[in-house]
């Protein structure tokens, strides 16, 4: 079972960045492909982005791709969301989660997630 804890969430105006982070506890993570999350005020919690276990592969929401870089650190067993030119619809909750590699479709517990908020 892995544990997840997401930080680096902020509010930042249109057109900024921010890098979050997913910190995981559990020694299965190594071999765990990760996703990112989101869930906006009164919709349904989306898919984002993820990546293979070994790093060697990552797949895009539409609405996010050429804008947000996922990357994984094995060592530390922290996954990254790197968001750039973010837009006041990226604003909502990110959540990661281990996630079945090729699908959206997370599995196991969820964390706290981190409000991203950006400004118009």
């Amino acid at each position: 079972q892995v544990q997840l804890v997401e930080s680096g969430g902020g509010l930042v105006q249109a057109g900024g960045s921010l890098r979050l982070s997913c910190a995981a506890s559990g020694r299965t993570f190594s071999t765990s492909s990760m996703g990112w999350f989101r869930q906006a005020p009164g919709k349904e919690r989306e898919f984002v982005a993820a990546i293979s276990w070994s790093a060697g592969s990552t797949y895009y929401a539409d609405s996010v791709k050429g804008r947000f870089t996922i990357s994984r650190d094995n060592a530390k067993n922290t996954v990254y969301l790197q968001m750039n030119s973010l837009k006041p619809e990226d604003t909502a909750v990110y959540y990661c989660a281990v996630i079945i590699f090729g699908s959206r479709a997370p599995i196991g517990s969820w964390g706290q997630g981190t409000q991203v908020t950006v400004s118009s």
